[in-house]
């Protein structure tokens, strides 16, 4: 059995401040998006996510590894969003068994209302709070971070 090494003062106080602010900001976006359109921030992702793929669709199976939710959740998240028109699921081409998750006009039209109110937030509680130097630190451990915890 290998001793625990415990966090020291500077790296408790990272942690702290990292659980702090990321839960604080995900409930101000929440918030945002649910008064603006009734959406949770993974249904925002997820049309933001198709927004942004070629022809506006991608595999169920893909979206979800990019969206960072289980194919079941996805599934849900897709169910909610398909009744209210925003997206529209089909079979792949030269797959049946491969589904596709598709944006329709009604949730371009949505991502396109609610996109402002919910970059506003996310600058208001992070982006311009911090400086250049500090946006790049940041982007880089983060992205250590989730490097690590995708090749798991």
């Amino acid at each position: 059995m290998t001793d625990t090494r415990w966090l020291d003062e500077e790296e408790m106080a990272a942690w702290r401040a990292f659980l702090s602010a990321s839960h604080l900001l995900e409930r101000r976006i929440e918030e945002q998006l649910k008064a603006a359109a009734g959406l949770t921030h993974p249904q925002y992702e997820i049309l933001v996510r198709l927004a942004d793929a070629p022809g506006r669709q991608m595999r169920m199976t893909e979206l979800a590894r990019g969206v960072i939710v289980s194919k079941s959740a996805l599934t849900y998240q897709i169910t909610q969003l398909e009744k209210a028109g925003l997206v529209e699921r089909t079979t792949c081409p030269g797959d049946d068994r491969g589904v596709l998750a598709v944006l329709t006009d009604a949730g371009m039209a949505c991502l396109r209302r609610v996109a402002p109110g919910h970059v506003e937030v996310v600058r208001a509680y992070l982006i311009d709070r911090m400086t250049r130097e500090e946006l790049r630190t940041m982007a880089t451990a983060m992205g250590k971070s989730e490097k690590s915890l995708r090749a798991q």
